[in-house]
């Protein structure tokens, strides 16, 4: 499991369960720290605003520590944004913008009935066939962070499922398994309430433009990652609370920094209808 597949998953697992929180005005933080062979690696911190029948969600992940000093510059940042309906999250729309040394990217995806998107890239992708994500592959896929969100409406049963995410280059499947419950204090989660859903996720790759070789790629799959998810508030909403993950250079380890809550200002639900 490489630093970047294992940033995937994990970044996909902070999704807030947004059918719990959609009936009240009020905004979440939540930081996290990931750690690699016991050094600081990266920071994920997400805010997410809901307000009656809309939901907003910002991440952004970032190197720290040892991480940002040796290897090139990193920053990336996830928007996630659109309504509730019976079924749950409707998804508007998702983007995301990185920045890879100097060499920023940013992709705008908006969804429309049947699972299709339209998608705005840039600078334009213009790919070699073999890179290309076929139409049928694009439809019912989402943008990381919207695919995090609607994991979440499942509640309990989140860890089995196969979730298809698109960053605009590269289609993965996450494969998720719920392998057992954990106490607070077995989990190394003090402050969770009650206890701890533990899953292992898997990611393959399905199209797209990939760094490493297939075979490569097939061997990090055979290495999950494992999620604790501990409920943090009096709401059924369950928030990943620990990562743990190994590699052939070491063990990457995520853990929780903070957890805020607050209601919303009338300025900031104001915005949100809007």
């Amino acid at each position: 499991m490489s630093f970047r597949r294992a940033l995937i998953a994990f970044a996909l697992s902070v999704g807030l369960p947004v059918a719990a929180l959609g009936q009240d005005a009020r905004q979440v933080d939540i930081g996290y720290e990931i750690t690699f062979a016991g050094f600081a690696g990266f920071r994920i911190d997400v805010t997410a605003r809901f307000d009656g029948a809309s939901y907003d969600v910002e991440s952004r992940t970032f190197k720290e520590g040892m991480l940002k000093a040796v290897t090139m510059h990193y920053d990336g940042r996830n928007r996630a944004w659109g309504g509730f309906s019976p079924q749950g999250a409707q998804p508007t729309a998702g983007s995301l913008s990185i920045v890879v040394g100097d060499k920023p990217r940013t992709w705008v995806a908006q969804y429309g009935p049947g699972g299709t998107m339209s998608e705005t890239h840039n600078p334009a992708w213009k790919p070699p066939p073999h890179h290309l994500i076929p139409d049928n592959q694009r439809i019912g896929s989402l943008d990381p962070l919207s695919a995090a969100l609607t994991v979440g409406l499942a509640g309990d049963a989140a860890c089995d499922r196969t979730v298809p995410t698109n960053d605009g280059k590269r289609r993965i499947d996450i494969m998720i398994h719920k392998i057992g419950m954990e106490s607070p204090a077995k989990a190394g989660v003090p402050t969770a309430i009650g206890d701890l859903l533990v899953c292992e996720l898997y990611t393959k790759r399905v199209a797209g433009e990939f760094d490493d070789a297939p075979k490569e790629a097939e061997t990090e799959r055979e290495r999950p990652i494992k999620v604790w998810l501990a409920h943090l508030d009096n709401s059924q909403v369950r928030y990943p609370a620990r990562l743990e993950a190994h590699t052939g250079f070491g063990t990457i380890r995520g853990k929780i920094l903070y957890f805020r809550e607050r209601p919303l200002t009338p300025q900031e639900s104001q915005a949100m209808r809007r």
